[in-house]
Parts: structure tokens; C-alpha cells; sequence
């Protein structure tokens, strides 16, 4: 029998420790691509983004419904924004394996949704019911409908203990708010929804730039906006103020993306992000960092840090940072150190003589030149001259010690 040194046991400690607490995450997509009778569901979680949300969960419940449900829910007709709400609703915020539904404590279950976490539901809406029958069935039903149990468990797809399970129901729990007609981003007032969540000042300036136009035109098409919150852009201002006409256009247009960017793609996709200012060899792009749930906006002069969700409604996301981003562009002269003083003269030097060749000029001294050189140059030479007095002091000492053996 073989023993392990001393010295090896912090490592297998350490090993064990490290397979208990690192997971791998999860991928709703690629679970759901194990089961055919699945893909319009699946293909809609990906359509809405909502595949990239529940990946970003740690831990979840997914109760997806075959394709023959996902039609009678098409045949309403519904925005994607509806459809979006709707999946959301039969996505709970627990773990809910097969073994859990049927150990439910005294029977019955309220479970809050994905839908419930947007914010956008009102009251109970955003709340599942779930209730353990006897006799083995498990029934779902929507909170807002009183309870009423609209379908029922079918079978566990996938397990993930406490991550993430993903079983399947019979059919899609009605919910009248999650489908109430959303309205689309041309109807959203971008400016308005920034000031009543602590964005007023950024909202305002926006409001007097030509640049409300560039926000107005991508709305559309997906946008994704970074707004600085109102202590930060208020300090902000007197340098704001100093811009010319076309760098209060570009210093807005900066905090606007082209593209719709969930928090869940900004931790993913880390990197150079061009902005609604970028324009042929103007750049105007940031780099985009995350370190665990902390993403970042790093520009050569500073660093904002995402603080909260203001909106995240697909093609439109606007989060709230901490400092105003500050472009090259506009603000180079902060990148360029001031230069260093010059020296003093001293008081009680004398003046140089205006003769030239009174007296003969010293060994190595440097030629006279009309055109006095930067310090850094400056410094050059006279080290320069250092070294060649020294190498000149070591020939002479050379000199005499071969001198004293001919002796």
C-alpha cells in the first residue's frame, strides 16, 4: 500500500476543494438541442435573448414546452417583447427537480419567474403556482389566475442538482399581463426613462445635443445605452461646457452602442466596442471588462464601472455607470504630461563671456552649437562628457602603470 509524502497532502486537499466549488455553466441552448420536440421553444429563448439570461443564473428552473404547445402561443400572434415576457413567466428562479415537485412542503408552492425579476410585472403576475397532487401529478398554475392550474409536469429533460432543471409541462400558463401588447422602441422615450431613474442631468444635456437624433435613429435597429449617473455627469459639466458644437455631439454619441448588448453579452463579449460616435478613423471605442459580475468601460483617461439595469427590453438596454466616459478624441491634451519645468539659473554664476576663443578650449568639450537642445538631450551630452573624462583618467593610469613596469 502505497503512501502519499506529507507534503502532498495540502495539494489533494486543495485538488478536492476545487472540484467540489468549480461548475460549469450551464447552456440552455445546447440542453435543449438533445430533445427535437423542444426547438421552437429553444429557438425563441434564443431569439429573445433569454437563453443568454438563464445561462447567467446560478441556479433555475425551465419549464419548457414541446412544439405543438409553442404554436398554440404563436397563433396569437404576439411582438417578440411579448413572447419574450411569456417564455419568461415558465422560467423559475429556484431549482425544481422531479424528486423536489413531488416533496413540496405541506403540497403547494409559490415560485417568483424570470418575468417577476424584469420589474415589469405588477402585484402577484410574475408568480407560479405549483401544487403536489396526490396520486403523483404536479400541477403549474399562474398566481394572477388565482392558483388555477393550467398544466401539468410531463418529465425531467435535465438535472443539474440545485444549478439548473429543465422539465417539461403540457402546455403554456396563460398570464394576460406577461402578453399585454408591449410597446416597441420607436414608441419608448428614451430621455424620459433615463430621468426617472437617475439619469436626469445626462437625459437633459442629451435633450439639448444634436446628438438625440443619433439616439433616436438607432432605436429601432438595437441600441445599447451607458448613462452616467447624476453626481457624475453634474461634475462633469463645466469641462462639458468647454466643448465645441461637434464634441458635445461626439462626447453623447460615446455613451451609445449600435447594437442591443444584455448584461449577460457585455460579460461575454469582452473587448474593443465601437460607439454611435465612432466614424471612419475617429474610433471613439472603449474596451469592455469584466471580472466576475463586475463589468467595466475602459477608456485611455478613465474607468466606469456598470452600476445597475436601468432597462433591458430587447433591441434597447440602458445601464447606469459611475463616472462620464471621457473619448481620446476629445481630451487629448490629458493624455500628454506637462512638460518639466526649466532650471533655475543660479544667482551668483557669472555671465559668459561673448568672446569665443580667449583661451583654448578645454579636452572633449562639446562644439558650440546656435540652437540650444531639449533637456532630455542636454542631459545626454553631459553624461557624455563625464564618461569621457573618466575613460581619459583610465588611459593615463594605464599609461603610468606600463611606464613603472620598464622600470
Amino acid at each position: 500500500m502505497q503512501v502519499c509524502p506529507p507534503a502532498a497532502g495540502p495539494i489533494v486537499l486543495s485538488l478536492l476543494f476545487l472540484s467540489l466549488f468549480s461548475t460549469e455553466a450551464h447552456n440552455i441552448t445546447r440542453i435543449l438541442n438533445n430533445f427535437p420536440d423542444f426547438s421552437t421553444f429553444n429557438h425563441y429563448l434564443t431569439a429573445t435573448h433569454l437563453a443568454q439570461e438563464i445561462n447567467n443564473r446560478q441556479t433555475i428552473t425551465v419549464c419548457a414546452v414541446d412544439n405543438a404547445a409553442m404554436a398554440d402561443l404563436l397563433s396569437k400572434h404576439l411582438s417578440i417583447y411579448a413572447i419574450k415576457n411569456v417564455l419568461s413567466f415558465h422560467v423559475l428562479l429556484d431549482y425544481f427537480g422531479a424528486k423536489k415537485l413531488h416533496q413540496i412542503t405541506n403540497g403547494t408552492a409559490l415560485a417568483a419567474t424570470m418575468f417577476q425579476a424584469t420589474g415589469t410585472a405588477s402585484g402577484s403576475s410574475g408568480f407560479v403556482n405549483i401544487t403536489d397532487f396526490k396520486g403523483g401529478k404536479v400541477g403549474f398554475g399562474a398566481e394572477e389566475n388565482g392558483g388555477k392550474i393550467d398544466a401539468v409536469f410531463v418529465k425531467s429533460l435535465e438535472e443539474v442538482p440545485y444549478n439548473i432543471s429543465v422539465i417539461h409541462i403540457s402546455k403554456i400558463l396563460p398570464s394576460a399581463e406577461a402578453e399585454a401588447p408591449t410597446p416597441g422602441p420607436s414608441q419608448l422615450n428614451l430621455t424620459s426613462a433615463m430621468s426617472s431613474h437617475g439619469c436626469r442631468v445626462f437625459a437633459e444635456t442629451l435633450l439639448a445635443s444634436d446628438a438625440e437624433k443619433t439616439f433616436e435613429d438607432n432605436l429601432d435597429g438595437g441600441m445599447t445605452v451607458f448613462c452616467p449617473g447624476d453626481d457624475a455627469f453634474k461634475n462633469f459639466l463645466p469641462k462639458y461646457k468647454n466643448l465645441t458644437a461637434a464634441g458635445k455631439q461626439s462626447l453623447m454619441e460615446f455613451h451609445g452602442v449600435p447594437v442591443y448588448q444584455s448584461l449577460a453579452m457585455l460579460k461575454s463579449n469582452n473587448g474593443l466596442m465601437n460607439t454611435l460616435a465612432t466614424d471612419g478613423a475617429s474610433k471613439f471605442d472603449f474596451t469592455v471588462q469584466n471580472d466576475g459580475e463586475e463589468v467595466t468601460l475602459k477608456t485611455k483617461l478613465v474607468t466606469a464601472k456598470i452600476t445597475g439595469t436601468l432597462m433591458d427590453e430587447q433591441p434597447v438596454a440602458i445601464y447606469t455607470i459611475d463616472k462620464v466616459l471621457l473619448p481620446k478624441e476629445l481630451f487629448k491634451a490629458a493624455l500628454t504630461p506637462a512638460p518639466a519645468p526649466a532650471p533655475e539659473k543660479e544667482a551668483d554664476s557669472p555671465k559668459p563671456t561673448k568672446k569665443k576663443h580667449l583661451s583654448p578650449p578645454e579636452p572633449d568639450s562639446p562644439a558650440e552649437s546656435p540652437d540650444e537642445d531639449p533637456a532630455d538631450q542636454t542631459a545626454d551630452k553631459n553624461n557624455a562628457v563625464r564618461f569621457n573624462g573618466a575613460r581619459i583618467v583610465a588611459v593615463i593610469l594605464s599609461l603610468l602603470c606600463f611606464a613603472s613596469l620598464q622600470v
